[in-house]
């Protein structure tokens, strides 16, 4: 793969690895934007590796997972979510917290559960392609995808009657 082709496959997957990112990171853009631009750096740096060039845009998405994988390895909590609920409010007018509660909903769920829900239904990816992604049999992506869903569905309601 040349300079120039790495570069358009970049920009055509860029806006959608941010997107996956940030809902990774539970609406943390600056976190998401950061580890983007080390899997870009380390793809960049191993496209070598990269045996099929038409299959860039999941091999970047697992490289991202895997720096963000080692990211929450490395990060020490600081604040519980539940403590910034209060920041958010219930206003939809203001657009920097628009999708807050799913985020914070997103941040109860496991990791792996969190990672299959965000490929499968915010980018679309198939089970098997989301396996490929985080290197596990598809009926482990199955079974994540239920019980991500369900514990997502759990959140939500319990949620919502809190307040």
């Amino acid at each position: 793969m040349t300079r120039e082709q790495y570069i358009a496959s970049v920009e055509g997957c860029q806006r959608a690895l941010r997107r996956f990112l940030t809902a990774l990171c539970c609406g943390d853009s600056f976190l998401a934007d950061d580890i983007a631009q080390e899997a870009f750096v380390k793809a960049y740096i191993h496209i070598d590796s990269l045996e099929d060039a038409t299959k860039f845009r999941p091999w970047i998405f697992r490289i991202a997972y895997n720096v963000y994988i080692s990211n929450k390895r490395l990060q020490k909590p600081t604040t519980d979510i539940e403590e910034t609920y209060h920041i958010a409010g219930k206003d939809e007018s203001d657009d920097a917290f628009r999708y807050q509660q799913l985020y914070m909903a997103m941040d109860k769920l496991a990791e792996k559960e969190r990672t299959a829900v965000l490929l499968f239904y915010l980018e679309n990816y198939s089970v098997k392609e989301i396996a490929e992604i985080a290197e596990v049999g598809e009926d482990a992506i199955r079974q994540r995808l239920s019980r991500g869903r369900q514990h997502l569905r759990e959140i939500l309601t319990l949620r919502k009657n809190e307040y």
